[in-house]
């Protein structure tokens, strides 16, 4: 079986790890179908929604340490810099809507591959880790990046530093995650959030989180213009004009996500 399946169904590509003997850790086969499939989901017109979830009863464990050891071990900057920096840019570049369905443990790279995407939930035995302390290496997959600016700089080095082991309860209460859901319903909801989403003005997601990635550096001055200039292009999509056009109607608007 392949370690990356794509499903097609209702403007939704459904991602899967699949490596769940491993806890679908990454090797570089995996890594670099991870990254295919991302680009192949920015190209496709009828994709307007992608939902990255894990096989079995974890996320993502990280990275299979058996790569790094043994005989011919693979360095951590060819790992980062061919692996994972490509697949962290490609989730925050694509122009649609990235749910992250976290479906067990999360730890090390699959922690913060989680985190960098847009919407996250979680069943209610997922669990969060930066387990990178454990054996002696820093956060890496945009970790630092990303997880001070959810929960706050305090909180997230003593979780890096403490490798502490956050539930999901816990991970939604600090703003880690958007919901939890019971383990009976998760599948459910969270595959809901993402049909949603593809039947929205995915084009306006495109320029909202555009907006987003560059509020991260922005000032405010900066952002009012960037938003001047997302706004102005917003409102000449077909979408737009669906939206106003339905509203005024008092219908329900159908968004193509042009």
């Amino acid at each position: 079986m392949p370690s990356i399946e794509l499903v097609k169904k209702n403007h939704v590509a459904f991602i899967t790890l699949n490596r769940p003997e491993k806890f679908n850790s990454f090797n570089r086969e995996m890594a670099l179908l991870l990254q295919e499939e991302l680009s192949n989901c920015a190209q496709d017109t009828d994709i307007r929604c992608v939902y990255i979830t894990g096989e079995g009863k974890a996320f993502c464990a990280g990275q299979d340490l058996g790569e790094v050891t043994g005989e011919n071990p693979a360095t951590f900057d060819k790992i980062l810099l061919e692996h994972y920096n490509p697949i962290i840019r490609a989730i925050r570049n694509i122009p649609k809507p990235i749910v992250c369905a976290v479906n067990g443990v999360a730890a090390g790279a699959g922690a913060n591959i989680a985190l960098c995407c847009d919407v996250v939930v979680a069943n209610e035995n997922a669990t969060f880790v930066q387990a990178f302390s454990k054996i002696g290496l820093i956060p890496d997959c945009g970790g630092t990046f990303f997880l001070p600016r959810l929960i706050g700089l305090q909180k997230a080095t003593a979780i890096m530093m403490l490798a502490d082991k956050i539930t999901a309860v816990e991970a939604e209460r600090m703003g880690m995650i958007y919901k939890y859901f019971p383990n009976d319903e998760f599948k459910e909801s969270s595959i809901q959030i993402a049909e949603t989403l593809a039947q929205l003005p995915t084009k306006a997601f495109a320029y909202t989180k555009q907006a987003l990635n560059m509020s991260l550096q922005n000032n405010l001055e900066q952002q009012l213009e960037l938003e001047d200039k997302l706004q102005y292009q917003a409102a000449h999509t077909k979408d737009y004009n669906e939206g106003v056009a339905a509203f005024l109607e008092k219908r329900i608007p159908h968004f193509t996500g042009e």
